[in-house]
């Protein structure tokens, strides 16, 4: 891939509780005028938006810009003429619908084709099911206590750490709680990820600001609890200073975002320290805050780092290969964004872009294994957005 740069600058708990588009409805007889009036409720189609890319042209693009989901319409469609009947009489046939308002992480289907986001502020899960166009709730009857970090297993069991509760929930296919795992050392569970192959999953638990253990939990996929990464809160290597996110490579590496230490701790899957990525600083591979972490289809890792609002890509030895994103509310820009998921069947990368109330999509392209080893290059390093 090489070191390549840009300077973009611009400034269901409850089955059955959701939302589908676009449905007809019943025949309604109606006036010339009323279907005048309704027509006007459309508003007006608005020119595509510029789409991004990274690097930027003539160098070969290796992140494209996919799109946006912010909510409901983003995924059903505009409103039927139906939907604009209703709304004209009165009635507003998505009133069931909840806006993003935190999204703290993001989980997807190997497919790409269903989205999950944790809503921090509204207390549910939000299921964008792209295929079916339809949009679902976990969550509506009985709210979740400040959900944050989300795993999906190979049987489409979603895990949900509740911060309120300082346990993981585990939901069905359909919707309904499976068991709850929890633990007398867990303090404030962030994010969460499984290694199915091992039986384990691991949980980011930085606990506050006067407590010495900043770890990674270790339970069993039973919900007994194993262990902890790391040597408590610390700067030196293997000490954690407020670990948030955390993602487990095939080989059973666990990569964990130690925030406040401005840098990723590496562990292997016996718990370990090997490594660490990045440091505290302005520059390529410098971080300031990074929170969520993921790998694609070639190993490479993908870090998020709210405060330059962006996402860095680093190869297997740690090399900086590229960055997208940057701060702003043009589509393809974030603020101040938090976890990330990627599809590793076809590299696409979702990222919860935190202060925009989004979700934004992406996707590597014209890149193969050996892209993933930094050219040389004599250019001097520029500073992130």
């Amino acid at each position: 891939m090489g070191i390549m740069h840009t300077n973009v600058s611009a400034n269901g708990e409850a089955p059955g509780r959701r939302i589908r588009g676009p449905r007809a409805g019943p025949l309604v007889a109606f006036s010339v005028a009323l279907a005048v009036g309704l027509g006007g409720c459309a508003g007006r189609d608005r020119p595509p938006p510029i789409m991004l890319s990274w690097p930027e042209p003539p160098e070969v693009a290796r992140i494209e810009y996919v799109s946006t989901i912010a909510g409901v319409r983003d995924v059903v469609g505009p409103p039927s003429f139906w939907d604009r009947l209703a709304r004209f009489v009165g009635i507003d046939p998505s009133s069931r619908a909840k806006a993003l308002v935190q999204p703290s992480d993001v989980e997807v289907s190997p497919d790409a084709q269903v989205i999950y986001v944790s809503d921090f502020a509204s207390g549910v899960v939000h299921i964008f099911d792209l295929a079916n166009r339809d949009v679902r709730y976990l969550g509506l009857s009985e709210p979740l206590q400040r959900p944050t970090g989300l795993a999906l297993d190979s049987a489409g069991n979603l895990y949900v750490a509740e911060q309120g509760k300082a346990q993981i929930r585990v939901f069905d296919p359909q919707g309904n709680t499976l068991r709850i795992m929890a633990h007398e050392e867990l303090a404030r569970p962030v994010d969460i990820a499984l290694d199915e192959s091992r039986g384990r999953l691991y949980v980011a638990d930085p606990s506050y600001q006067n407590s010495k253990k900043h770890y990674v939990r270790i339970f069993d996929l039973e919900g007994n609890y194993l262990g902890e990464l790391g040597k408590g809160r610390g700067v030196a290597e293997g000490y954690l200073l407020f670990p948030t996110y955390v993602a487990v490579a095939p080989s059973g590496d666990v990569y964990v975002s130690d925030t406040m230490n401005s840098r990723v701790s590496v562990f292997d899957a016996e718990g370990e320290f090997l490594r660490t990525v990045g440091m505290r600083g302005d520059g390529f591979g410098l971080f300031d805050k990074p929170k969520g972490v993921a790998l694609d289809s070639f190993g490479n890792l993908y870090v998020v780092d709210s405060s330059w609002s962006n996402v860095q890509i680093f190869g297997h030895e740690g090399d900086v290969l590229l960055y997208f994103g940057g701060r702003g509310g043009y589509p393809g820009l974030m603020r101040n964004p938090t976890g990330i998921a990627i599809a590793r069947a076809s590299n696409t990368i979702f990222v919860g872009d935190y202060l925009n109330r989004r979700i934004s999509i992406y996707r590597l392209v014209n890149t193969s294994a050996g892209d993933s080893v930094a050219a040389p290059t004599n250019a001097e390093p520029q500073a992130s957005p």
